[in-house]
Parts: C-alpha cells; structure tokens; sequence
C-alpha cells in the first residue's frame, strides 16, 4: 500500500496528493498501539476530505484529523477487490472479528451425511472441513439450500427423517414411508445393500449437479425413441425436465466444497491490464495482473472487433513494422508504438495470450500456508456474495474448471476481452 503523512494543521496539502479513484485505505493515529480506521470508497480525496477537513456545515460528520498522522491507500478496478482487499487488512487487525466488521455470514450448504449407517441430506452453515467431500455449495441462501435439497430428495428414496435408525420391524414408519417416497429403512422396509445403492445415487447427483442421472435418463430415452417405444420416451422426457428443474436451482457456483475452484477475472486500476483472482483450497488468491496490450477486444456496442490496446516496451520494433498499418508481435517483439504511432492496431497470436494466461495461473496456483478458519469463512463469503448479485450489478466474470479440472483457456480469454470491452468503452460511453 501506499502511505503518505498527515499533518492536521496542513490538511489541505496532504489531500491534495490523493487520486480521485476507487481505492481501499487505513488512517493510523500518532501511536504504534492505535487501531487503524479501515474503508474503501470510489472516490479517496473526495471521503477523506470528508473525514479530514473540518466542516462548520455538517457538525455531526465523523471528524478525525485531529486523530490521524498517516494515510495508508491502495487503488483498486473494482468492487470485488476493494471487498478482498478491506477484508484482507481488517482480518491483519481485528482477526476473528473482521468477519463480524462486514457482516460476512457464513454461506449455506448441503450436506449430505455419508458417514451415518444410513445417510441422509441435510442444511447447514458450518460444513466440517474433514467431511468437505460431502457439503454441496455455497447456494445464496438457507432457504435456496433447503428448496434445492427438497426438490432433489422427490427424485430419490432417501430418508428424510433425522433420528438415528435402529432398524426395528416394529417401528410405525412415517408418512414419507406410506406415500412411497423413503425406503423406510427403519423398519427394514429395504435391505442395507438397496439403501446404500440409493444413497450412493444421491451423492452422486449432488457431486455433478444431476448430470449423473440426466446421462442415465437421456440414454433410455433415446433407445426408447429407437424402439418406437413412444409413451415410454414421453414419460423418461417428463422425467428429464425434473431433474433439469432440479438441476437448475443448484447454480454453477455449487461444487463440494473440496474441489471448489474458480477464476475471477475483474477490472484493474492500470487501463493495460485487468486483474485476475483464483479461488482454490478455501481462500482467494491474487491479484495477479494480466496485460490486455495487444489483445484484440470485441466492441460489444458495434457487434465488431474495433477496440485495441497496446504493447508494453520490451525491446524495439524493426522499422518496417512500424511504418505499417497494422502487425502481429510475438514474444520478442514489442514497443512502446503509442508514442510513436497512436492508433495503430497491434494484434499478439493466440498462443501468446494463452501462454501468457497460463503463466497467471502458474504464479495464482504457487502453494501457501493453509489458511485459518476466518481468512476460509471469509473468502468463501466474499465469493458467494459477489457471485449471487443480480447479473446487471456483478461486474467482472468467472471461469470454472473443466471436468478433467483443466482450465479452459480459450473461455479464460473471452472473459477477459469482455470484462477489458466494458472498461475500454466506458469513457465512451461517458
């Protein structure tokens, strides 16, 4: 972060040495012992003129120059660093109670309870980490966990009751058990093997978000077709419409919670780069900057290919290149050409870009210290609350894994082209 001095009987021309951007910052008192005052605003000269210079006019505004000698600030692109940042320098000073300071509550989850003689689902806030195979999530809220959970235990035979079973003959079962949709395992209504078939088939649905069974119920639907066996096929296609509604309240986000990862590609204060993040083994990583210079970027407004940026100035460009109208570098060609000849189009290949992706994820993906239970709660809550804003209001993108648990760079580069797109064209649209 950058720091500067205050002095309260010169408020005026400390402030003036502030951007007027979104930044996050901290004012640190005249003691070594003193907590700092933590903020983000998307305009720093403009709050701390607020905070710092007196007002005749507003008495009642929070005052605290005479407190502050020093002002500690970091600028940021966007919303989601701004949150990570504040949290970041909050949990260096209040540990614990900085999740309580952004009011980050822990998310929702379902859990599926596979270490029970006879599993069943449940909701919960606070998965434990040894059974993180078995909790399904982060949903945005208790009551979409519970709608998921119930919508999905329709298409199975699962228990639904919470009791710890001892399988008794005698025992009167439920109304779960009389309407046909439970096992009824606690009066041996099934054996132990059909049950645990059952509940494997649940684990599995909630590991791939219904994929699983949609595969099995699409394959018999089209042998059904085959077989010119039509009321059989519309009523497996009634069966697949479930479990594609089911399926959708589980967004992309849902994954268990130990092979949870993403990548999250967000604005940066430098107009060259963007800014990319990863969440992986409980806790964001980042940021990294990734350079958008001679990136081609889709004009979204125009429907066309007309935004470009520019090289960085790594070494020079022969002259003929730069006589012409528009070239292609590679890894040892570049130049500082916006000095030279603004507006000309510089274009790198793909496999430059993808290369220079992967060296990101390369510097995202080093190992670290495992983070503790607060940096782990509060990263998670961070994600989930920027993931779930309405679309209109989520800036940035998100890219996740592929089934192998590749990443996918060509879907990591179009995120990235659209996210530079938005910051390029708003000037213009100013």
């Amino acid at each position: 972060m950058r720091s500067i001095a205050f002095d309260p009987s010169d408020a005026k021309a400390a402030l003036s040495q502030l951007p007027q951007s979104p930044a996050v910052f901290a004012l640190y008192g005249a003691g070594e012992k003193d907590e700092p005052y933590i903020g983000r605003t998307p305009n720093l000269r403009g709050r701390l003129e607020r905070l710092l210079q007196p007002s005749a006019k507003h008495p009642r505004r929070l005052q605290l120059a005479g407190r502050v000698r020093r002002i500690a600030y970091h600028l940021t692109g966007s919303d989601f660093e701004s949150l990570l940042t504040q949290f970041s320098l909050l949990e260096e000073v209040y540990g614990g109670k900085a999740l309580e300071r952004m009011h980050l509550r822990a998310p929702a989850f379902v859990r599926f309870l596979g270490s029970n003689p006879y599993p069943r689902v449940t909701v919960t806030h606070k998965p434990s980490q040894r059974e993180a195979d078995w909790a399904y999530g982060p949903f945005a809220s208790r009551a979409a966990a519970e709608r998921f959970a119930d919508e999905m235990l329709k298409l199975f035979l699962l228990r639904r009751c919470t009791d710890d079973l001892h399988p008794d003959p005698s025992h009167p079962g439920c109304v779960y058990s009389e309407m046909k949709m439970c096992l009824a395992p606690c009066y041996k209504g099934c054996s132990d093997e059909r049950y645990a078939e059952e509940s494997d088939a649940v684990q599995e649905f909630l590991a791939t978000r219904g994929e699983s069974k949609l595969v099995v119920l699409r394959a018999e639907r089209e042998k059904a077709s085959e077989d010119l066996n039509f009321e059989e096929a519309a009523a497996l296609h009634g069966q697949v419409q479930k479990v594609e509604a089911v399926r959708a309240l589980a967004p992309e986000l849902v994954h268990p919670m130990s092979r949870l990862r993403a990548t999250i590609v967000q604005a940066s204060a430098n107009p060259d780069e963007v800014m990319v993040f990863l969440y992986e083994e409980g806790r964001l990583r980042g940021p990294v900057p990734f350079s958008i210079l001679g990136m081609r970027i889709q004009n979204e407004q125009s429907g066309s290919s007309s935004l470009f940026a520019q090289p960085m100035a790594v070494e020079a460009v022969p002259e003929e290149a730069v006589n012409s109208e528009q070239w292609t570098v590679d890894s040892g060609q570049a130049s500082e050409i916006r000095d030279q000849r603004p507006g000309v189009q510089v274009k790198v290949p793909r496999t430059m870009l993808e290369a220079r992706m992967e060296a990101v994820l390369e510097d995202l993906g080093q190992p670290g210290d495992a983070p503790n239970g607060t940096v782990r709660q509060g990263h998670l809550a961070l994600l989930k609350r920027w993931y779930y804003r309405p679309e209109v209001k989520r800036e940035g993108e998100i890219v996740f894994p592929d089934g192998e648990g590749h990443w996918p760079l060509r879907a990591l580069l179009r995120a990235t082209g659209r996210v530079a797109a938005k910051k390029l064209a708003a000037p213009n649209a100013q």
